[in-house]
């Protein structure tokens, strides 16, 4: 509820507790639909929180994690807008929000170098530096959307497949 940044600051927080903490779902998976997540229009918490809600309980489940992902922030963002609107221009309102903008940064660093070792792991350096330098290039510098960064990759890896063998020989060098 109280996430400062805007969505991408709550995912490394929703990672935590879908993936470490109940284990409703898989690294693999919850980057699955972080991705197509991120293609979709709207905020992203929604649109994850949806998608885990209908995963673990169909709609009735999808309904109740929009509720609850999006009354407490409309509740909160008119209490806290209301109270900072009224002491804007006092310093102590200035610096927490100067303050807690780092804070996201490296919440959002942490969820992107975890994802970075996992593609290491199905794609090795070479490839998964590759693909980061590309995106880092297209997307901020050529304003290329990152919808149509995803689809191409999506493109990329239904001509160029991995083969059965090599998914098996991937899976047990992962399991030990």
């Amino acid at each position: 509820m109280l996430g400062y940044g805007g969505g991408l600051s709550a995912i490394p927080l929703m990672h935590k507790e879908v993936v470490k903490n109940y284990k409703w779902m898989d690294e693999e998976e919850f980057a699955d639909i972080l991705a197509l997540a991120n293609t979709l229009p709207g905020p992203i918490n929604t649109k994850l929180s949806g998608y885990i809600g209908w995963r673990l309980a169909g709609f009735w489940g999808l309904i109740t994690c929009i509720i609850a992902t999006v009354l407490p922030t409309v509740v909160l963002m008119i209490l806290l807008l209301t109270v900072l609107n009224a002491y804007k221009d006092r310093p102590w309102v200035r610096g927490m929000a100067k303050g807690v903008i780092p804070i996201a940064g490296v919440m959002i660093g942490v969820l992107a170098w975890d994802f970075l070792k996992k593609s290491k792991k199905f794609l090795g350096w070479g490839s998964t530096l590759i693909f980061t330098a590309i995106s880092i290039i297209v997307i901020p510098f050529l304003g290329i959307h990152p919808a149509i960064l995803i689809v191409l990759l999506i493109l990329y890896a239904l001509i160029f497949p991995s083969g059965e063998k090599d998914m098996k020989e991937r899976k047990r060098q992962v399991n030990g």
